[in-house]
């Protein structure tokens, strides 16, 4: 009688412990799963689908308060008549662009983006003087349509998340959409600026000022005698 209940405490010490080391099992996977998802994930640079996406500035990268003041109380005309547009006899295509302001005035300048299109014009007193095919933002960070004042300029800025470069910088909002230089390839994206080639990025730098307006739509036409704004 004694063997049998010693034999029946032992099976119940046995079965305690195989439950208590499953337990500790179940607690310390739990952990490692809580634990792996507080850290952060590494940002996607890349997609199959689209091509590489490049970086865009931070959403958190400081603003020169003073430049935004003066530019938003810059006055804004009402109306913006096109009085030329470039005449492009060559395919417009990921990395062409045109560049012709021979004998055009000076005036004032405003640049339009037509997302639809993946182009952007570059207009001084009416007059097209500028235009190429971008890159622009993908799915996960589209870029914003609407009417945006230039409100920082930066010839050699880096992104502060990510170390990429993006020269010849015009700030378009305070969450860091921009137009920068950027290899323009077909299938690429940006996470919501607007990419266009190095050498038109360093023309248009040095036209711009701030309180210029960029137009940004997705699909508007324009052609000789029409007025945007």
């Amino acid at each position: 009688m004694v063997e049998k209940i010693a034999y029946r405490v032992s099976a119940s010490i046995l079965l305690l412990a195989a439950l208590a080391i499953v337990a500790m099992l179940v607690m310390g996977l739990t952990r490692a799963d809580a634990g792996s998802s507080s850290v952060p994930s590494t940002p996607v640079v890349e997609d199959a689908a689209s091509g590489p996406v490049e970086p865009n500035i931070s959403a958190t990268e400081p603003i020169a308060a003073d430049r935004i003041e003066i530019a938003d109380k810059l006055p804004l005309n009402d109306k913006f008549v096109v009085k030329r547009i470039l005449q492009i006899d060559e395919p417009f295509v990921h990395g062409y662009y045109k560049w012709d302001d021979e004998g055009v005035p000076e005036g004032e300048l405003v640049v339009t983006v037509d997302l639809k299109a993946e182009s952007i014009s570059v207009f001084r007193a009416g007059y097209e003087i500028g235009a190429a095919v971008i890159t622009f933002g993908d799915s996960e960070k589209p870029t914003p349509t609407g009417v945006f004042p230039i409100t920082q300029k930066s010839k050699d800025h880096v992104s502060n998340i990510y170390g990429s470069p993006m020269p010849y910088m015009l700030r378009l909002t305070k969450d860091g959409v921009a137009i920068h230089a950027s290899d323009v390839k077909w299938g690429w994206g940006t996470r919501g600026c607007v990419g266009v080639p190095h050498e038109f990025a360093r023309l248009l730098f040095e036209q711009a000022k701030l309180g210029d307006r960029v137009i940004v739509t997705n699909g508007k036409m324009m052609g000789v005698g029409d007025a945007i704004l």
